[in-house]
């Protein structure tokens, strides 16, 4: 082993642990791919998660400067083919060897801009918003799956920003108290969040099962080794959806819905299972 090999190889270790340490739902999603599959996604998430951190949670340091610093690194890092910060090497290597489009990054990181300063959105900026923040970290993913097949890429690339799509809206109506009460933000398009009625959200959910519909067909015809990982995801987040479908506009908007680590591992369990 190469010292350029050691350091690739720590890179993708400190991507590992942030996946895991920031999210075990995505963890365990991973777990349930083909074992070739598990770095170069772990190398994305640890990108979009640390964006996503800059703009979130840094409230004592100043954001716009770190986030401007971040994304010139992350084009450095892609130009060079090189960075110091692991997990941006982890992720320039992947990038490089699926071939993605450098038009993924930079709807990425516009998206994740937007946070520092936007708070409320127009239709097409909301749908810009969802297809930068969600859909292209799924079609990054998707790179990897059909491992360099355009064509299957291709026929599935409208699927999976349908699901993409669909995770990201759940995640506005499950979080629309925080992103209000503590960031100041409502992305759904033309809702005030003090008049929001039950009927805005009931055509939020029907929009939100649109893209399920699309995604889950685009999931039956993922590749096998990728298919078991992404329906597990699909999975965790048909249970949510069931949950904020059955509770009123007011309990929302007073706690933050979610289901239980029993529940996910219930579900992980069978889902594991399924693969025996």
């Amino acid at each position: 082993m190469t010292q350029i090999d050691l350091y690739q190889r720590v890179s993708l270790a400190c991507s590992k642990l942030l996946t895991n340490a920031y999210s075990t739902s995505f963890s365990s999603g991973i777990k349930t791919l083909a074992s070739r599959f598990h770095d170069p996604v772990y190398a994305i998430y640890g990108f979009v998660r640390l964006a996503d951190e800059i703009v979130d949670t840094f409230h004592d340091h100043d954001k716009k400067v770190l986030f401007e610093r971040f994304k010139k690194d992350t084009y450095w890092a892609l130009d060079e083919k090189i960075s110091l910060n692991p997990i941006l090497e982890s992720f320039q290597r992947v990038f490089h060897e699926y071939d993605m489009e450098r038009e993924l990054v930079d709807a990425f990181l516009y998206s994740m801009e937007l946070d520092l300063f936007e708070t409320q959105y127009d239709e097409a900026g909301y749908k810009r918003y969802i297809y930068g923040s969600a859909e292209v970290v799924g079609l990054m993913c998707l790179h990897v799956f059909c491992r360099g097949d355009i064509l299957a890429y291709q026929a599935l690339k409208t699927d999976a920003c349908a699901l993409g799509s669909a995770f990201q809206k759940i995640n506005f109506l499950r979080d629309i108290k925080s992103d209000f009460e503590e960031r100041g933000r409502v992305y759904f398009p033309h809702i005030d969040y003090l008049t929001m009625t039950e009927k805005d959200k009931k055509e939020i959910e029907a929009d939100i099962q649109l893209d399920f519909d699309a995604g889950l067909r685009g999931i039956n015809r993922l590749p096998h080794e990728a298919k078991k990982g992404v329906l597990l995801a699909y999975l965790y987040y048909t249970r949510l959806f069931e949950r904020i479908k059955q509770a009123p506009l007011e309990q929302i908007k007073e706690q933050r819905i979610r289901v239980s680590d029993g529940e996910k591992l219930w579900i992980y369990i069978k889902q594991m299972s399924s693969l025996l």
